[in-house]
């Protein structure tokens, strides 16, 4: 019948991440693997772009992450969750590119700033709308500058709840800590966030201030 092909492609797309890693590791299967690259390429090239600044670093590392699952296929253990396995291998390879550029860790910072918070939940959105103004790409510069100036402990306990919204217990899967830990991670980088994005605010505020302040043209009609 014509419909069994459609039947079956169906059957394909309706499988669990787990079902077909399972597919992948028994048996090659090359659909079941460009399934879970389709489903997973889009949050791992973020998280590259995001824990290395750089959005086409994120790539390159969403092609080597899918690269290191296919390879180690064989140490995937069926009774663990995939996504947690996939964070992991996406984020050891972040960290390795962060120690190739040989990036200085910044120094600890105190306090907790309310509009760092507000500022950085107005950017959780993977992709800017195509007509975003220049006052947001202003604010999103500054929120990823300040972004990049953390640790990448810091750094990324921030990506994974605030851009990819895995849950703290998820999170502590995924890096092997105690959810404590995670949580007090995601506390000091917000406090280090507030600290760093502050005198980056106020700048920028400034800089509005007096744009706005200068004397406007007529309109020629």
């Amino acid at each position: 019948m014509r419909t069994a092909p459609f039947a079956s492609l169906r059957s394909l797309f309706a499988i669990s991440d787990e079902q077909a890693m399972w597919r992948v590791q028994s048996h090659d299967d090359e659909h079941a693997f460009a399934q879970l690259v389709r489903r997973w390429e889009g949050p791992i090239q973020r998280l590259g772009a995001r824990m290395t600044g750089d959005a086409h670093h994120g790539e390159d590392l969403a092609q080597e992450t899918f690269a290191r699952v296919f390879a180690k296929r064989k140490d995937y253990q069926p009774s663990g969750k995939f996504s947690t396995w996939l964070w992991r291998i996406a984020l050891n390879l972040c960290y390795d590119e962060l120690r190739r550029r040989q990036r200085r860790e910044e120094s600890s910072l105190d306090g907790m700033c309310g509009e760092a918070v507000a500022a950085l939940e107005a950017f959780v959105a993977p992709e800017p709308p195509p007509d975003k103004s220049l006052v947001d790409q202003e604010r999103s510069e500054l929120v990823r500058s300040a972004l990049m100036q953390l640790s990448e402990a810091y750094r990324t306990v921030l990506v994974l709840r605030h851009y990819e919204n895995l849950k703290f217990r998820e999170i502590a899967g995924v890096l092997e800590v105690p959810e404590g830990t995670v949580k007090s991670r995601m506390a000091e980088a917000l406090t280090q966030m507030g600290r760093l994005l502050k005198p980056m605010l106020a700048v920028e505020a400034k800089r509005n201030l007096n744009r706005d302040s200068q004397p406007k043209e007529s309109l020629m009609i």
